[in-house]
């Protein structure tokens, strides 16, 4: 045994001297797929400015009349405000698409059910996919 103990005696120092390992961090969420648009859809995609923080935001393609009133839903789509930019991917079919009629995305936040923020009528002439950058939404009367 005696000839063993400067051997443990070694071994524990050097045990002892290493490094403390680092500690485990918790793994990455891998980021969220942005799944590729189905070949016989179409969609809008943009980011809405800063909807407050637990806000409902509606947006919405529709056809409308002369009279500005909402004649055929062709996409919609609920989000929820997060007090920063907000990311949408709003798909529709283009052969649903009314030639010859006023097409339009509409928006709307509410917070605690009162409509609080919306987004001027943004005119869509083509049944065709587009990217429409960063949309600011205006006070609700």
């Amino acid at each position: 045994m005696r000839p063993l103990l400067p051997l443990l005696l070694a071994t524990l120092l050097a045990a002892c001297a290493s490094e403390e390992p680092a500690p485990e961090l918790p793994a990455a969420k891998p980021l969220p797929e942005v799944q590729a648009t189905p070949a016989h859809m179409r969609e809008l995609s943009g980011v809405l400015q800063t909807p407050p923080d637990g806000s409902v935001v509606e947006l919405a393609l529709m056809s409308v009349d002369e009279r500005d009133r909402p004649q055929r839903l062709l996409g919609s789509l609920e989000l929820n405000g997060n007090g920063g930019p907000l990311p949408f991917r709003l798909l529709f079919n283009p052969e649903y698409f009314p030639q010859g009629e006023r097409v339009e995305l509409r928006a709307r936040a509410s917070l605690s059910g009162r409509l609080i923020l919306k987004l001027e009528s943004l005119p869509v002439t083509q049944p065709e996919s587009r990217e429409l950058g960063p949309l600011r939404m205006v006070p609700a009367p």
